[in-house]
């Protein structure tokens, strides 16, 4: 890559960083935020819904603006949302602002992360986007890592001080965009119509399109991590006994794993295996976790088994951006903002259904995600097989 790609590369791991590290600071104190406010596991639970389908609803919108508008724009525009909901969950303790701060929220990273995704696409070559997309990911796991680390700091200075430093961080990554952003997109691209289509219709038009089943597989894959991470300190506590000390442990664990994997592992096997066989494998492997965690006997085995899951998930993440955009021509924002409300939908019912059946037997969330993911793994199989095949990325495309 060149310096200037460079450039423009770290200051978007840079808003990406801020924007999810912001939100992680928050997580830490939030349980005993609710309960001071009188309230419980059922606002905790609205809390990531109600962010998560607000995404849902916006991002095939979000994809449309980022084509039409500008990749820029909209990096803007998203980091607005994600500073004012911030503030407002800073300034306020009724519970339904708390809630309509959370759709500001849902809306602001509606609009950050496809634009973010499509600006990568706009800045690097078909060889160097896997790099590119693993870069922004690692960013990514980087602020879910920190973030929660920054927030337990901060308690000791206030139970509200943590949403206050959030807001002001998310506000610096405004001012900071504004003045260091250039938009990456050059100019329209011919035969790109920008219509009126609803959701409902921009979903079934994501059917027809060639990267339908990587986003099947973003949907599967965000519905398993998030129905995972939804039961996980329930789980270990249940099963294994395991301290608050043990899970954040388990937590942090993952993170770090993520972030490595992203940063040193991911471009290197795309260019050695490809896409295809990258996913096939991956895929492969988080299946067998979700095995082995349904036999696992400690809590030490079971910690084993969840940095396996979290290291094939976090070389999925990228592999299935990259591939989408590889697919996606000029419609990068639309592909990118699909992509997103697939992760959307997964990340609203994941958690609900998990915890549904945790209530009924606390295995069979792993049950589901077992069953699920060999659904996944063998409809990918049959895609790969019969889809035309795709150039290893580091490998010169034929012209």
């Amino acid at each position: 890559m060149s310096a200037e790609q460079r450039k423009k590369l770290i200051v978007l791991m840079i808003n990406m960083f801020i924007a999810i590290g912001s939100f992680g600071i928050i997580i830490p104190i939030l349980p005993a935020y609710l309960q001071s406010i009188g309230q419980g596991g059922t606002a905790a639970g609205l809390m990531i819904a109600i962010f998560a389908g607000a995404q849902l609803i916006f991002s095939p919108i979000a994809g449309k603006w980022t084509d039409q508008y500008g990749r820029r724009k909209m990096i803007i525009y998203g980091l607005v949302g994600l500073t004012a909901s911030m503030f407002i969950f800073y300034a306020v303790d009724t519970i339904w602002w708390l809630y309509f701060s959370r759709v500001i929220g849902g809306i602001g990273a509606a609009l950050l992360v496809p634009a973010i995704f499509a600006y990568v696409a706009d800045i690097t070559t078909m060889e160097q986007r896997a790099k590119g997309n693993s870069l922004i990911s690692a960013a990514m796991s980087l602020g879910i890592v920190i973030g929660p680390g920054i927030g337990g700091f901060l308690t000791d200075y206030g139970l509200k001080v943590p949403f206050l430093i959030s807001a002001i961080v998310s506000l610096v990554a405004v001012i900071f965009s504004i003045i260091v952003l250039k938009e990456s997109q050059q100019e329209q691209a011919e035969g790109v119509h920008y219509d009126d289509e609803s959701m409902v219709k921009k979903l079934v038009r994501s059917v027809k399109m060639p990267y339908f089943i990587p986003l099947v597989i973003t949907l599967v894959m965000s519905f398993g991590l998030m129905a995972y991470e939804s039961v996980l300190g329930l789980f270990v506590d249940n099963e294994f006994g395991a301290t608050p000390q043990e899970i954040a442990l388990m937590i942090t664990a993952t993170g770090i794993i993520s972030t490595i994997v992203q940063l040193f592992v991911v471009d290197r096997l795309v260019v050695n295996l490809g896409e295809e066989k990258v996913l096939n494998i991956f895929l492969g492997v988080a299946t067998v976790g979700f095995l082995l965690s349904i036999f696992a006997s400690s809590y030490v085995l079971f910690f084993g088994i969840t940095l396996i899951i979290f290291l094939a998930t976090s070389i999925l993440r990228p592999v299935l951006n990259t591939l989408i955009s590889k697919l996606a021509g000029h419609e990068q924002g639309f592909a990118m903002g699909m992509n997103n409300a697939y992760m959307s939908i997964g990340n609203i019912l994941g958690p609900t259904l998990a915890g549904l059946l945790y209530d009924v037997n606390i295995i069979y969330p792993f049950v589901l995600g077992l069953i699920l993911l060999l659904f996944t793994l063998m409809t990918t199989m049959i895609w790969v097989k019969r889809s035309p095949k795709q150039p290893k990325l580091g490998t010169p495309e034929k012209v």
